[in-house]
């Protein structure tokens, strides 16, 4: 979470420095038009910034992927980046809309029209061309700007079903575009020479290039590769589905802990699943489990067919386990339970003589589902404790310092509700576990 936290204030607080340096020293007195011409220039950097980097993010390109400890965390920075875009797009529209409001409610006189010599006249052709295009920008702008916002706000909407959540983020590439025309025409021509302007304008480079990856549907095009439905296993009494999936060759393998996108029907497209089984290069297949969490995961168990077609993209993630800890305290909580699974059958085959506790907390599970966790368990050499909710209760910091006395010199992976994560990760860090030492995975990535 640090690293979030700091590239997203580097980002927001790094563009406000530059813009400051850019303004001062202010031209005039301040009043209320100069005041609202500066909130129009800094609240529309800030946001075509945040879009940009935003879009930028959605590429799972693999760098970012490294430079943010895994996907999970740059999808958190991306829907951060996205809440940011949407309140400073906002306070540029009123910005740009206060006269003309204040005009109407009797509360200003019309203010002067600004002539249009100066700066564009001095600058040649180029800034002529984009001052004649103002007109086209500024209509182009608000109407993007209104798509904008509401596909940004129906995307934060968790439960909008995520074929919609996906198509709302291509549209948000279209928009994107328009608001970079907008930009680009309106940001003052001297600024483009400016440190403000040149790092606008390579974040906004690299947002084209982005949108123009999400329109022509090439995300992660290549680490895409096919595979089929080799079996599947219900386990009705806790809604949960186990697809075993035989990969083609050109599966590069991946580590225990990591997720991948997985399309069982192209017309609902690719949904995240962790990864629940080790990677045997001699078996060549993955195993994923699905809850039924929503309509799509609801339908799963009726509608896959073993034989049936799968395109799997991956593998992302960094939740692998490798700290230099040599104690680990693993919690997984209901479906979060699957990092572990692959983990556990890893060290079954590669034992790597850590001593591991495995917390296993859950509404109720299914006794074959037990007797598969309790033989995974042992033949990892992991110690296991089960919590279900109406026999055992809650897991709590001081629950887990009395069953693992010696916590503080282990390392915590945690996968579950991000709110329980948080609100457990908060009680051992203030009873002395290093910040450093709870690691957790973000899986919700809207």
């Amino acid at each position: 979470m640090k690293t979030i936290h700091t590239s997203f204030w580097a980002l927001m607080l790094g563009i406000s420095a530059l813009w400051i340096a850019a303004s001062l020293p202010l031209a005039q007195a301040p009043n209320f038009m100069a005041i609202r011409r500066l909130m129009v220039d800094y609240s529309g950097y800030l946001a075509i910034a945040a879009m940009s980097v935003a879009m930028i993010l959605a590429t799972r390109a693999p760098w970012l992927d490294r430079w943010l400890n895994g996907l999970d965390k740059s999808y958190r920075l991306h829907k951060w980046l996205g809440i940011a875009a949407l309140v400073t797009a906002v306070l540029h529209w009123v910005s740009v809309n206060a006269p003309k409001w204040a005009v109407s409610w009797g509360l200003m006189a019309r203010p002067a029209r600004q002539g249009s010599g100066g700066v564009a006249a001095d600058l040649g052709p180029v800034a002529a061309f984009l001052r004649s295009q103002r007109d086209i920008a500024e209509m182009l702008g608000e109407w993007a700007f209104y798509g904008a916002v509401a596909l940004i706000a129906a995307a934060l909407i968790s439960r909008l079903p995520y074929r919609l959540f996906a198509a709302t983020h291509t549209l948000v590439a279209m928009a994107y575009l328009v608001l970079v025309f907008h930009a680009v025409v309106l940001i003052d021509v001297a600024a483009w020479t400016q440190p403000v302007g040149l790092v606008t304008g390579v974040l906004m480079a690299g947002g084209v290039g982005a949108a123009g990856l999400a329109l022509t549907r090439r995300i992660g095009r290549r680490r895409q590769v096919a595979g089929r439905i080799a079996a599947l296993h219900h386990i009705p009494s806790m809604q949960v589905t186990e697809t075993e999936i035989a990969m083609d060759a050109a599966w590069p393998g991946h580590a225990a802990g990591q997720f991948a996108f997985v399309t069982f029907d192209p017309k609902e497209g690719a949904h995240p699943f962790t990864i629940a089984s080790a990677w045997d290069a001699g078996r060549g297949t993955l195993s994923i489990l699905s809850k039924a969490l929503g309509d799509y995961t609801a339908r799963l168990p009726q509608t896959l067919r073993i034989g049936g077609a799968v395109t799997v993209e991956g593998p992302y993630g960094r939740f692998t386990f490798e700290d230099g800890k040599a104690r680990q305290i693993w919690i997984g909580a209901g479906i979060g339970i699957t990092p572990f699974l692959a983990r556990l059958q890893h060290l079954a085959a590669r034992p790597d003589g850590r001593r591991i506790t495995l917390i296993h907390c859950v509404p109720d599970i299914a006794p074959e589902a037990l007797a598969r966790l309790e033989a995974a368990a042992a033949a990892a050499g992991v110690a296991l404790h089960l919590m279900r909710d109406d026999i055992d209760g809650p897991l709590t910091g001081a629950r887990l310092r009395a069953m693992v006395p010696d916590w503080a010199e282990a390392s915590v992976w945690f996968c579950g509700p991000a709110a329980f994560g948080q609100a457990l990760r908060g009680d051992l860090v203030a009873g002395g576990l290093r910040p450093g030492d709870f690691h957790q995975e973000l899986f919700t990535l809207r």
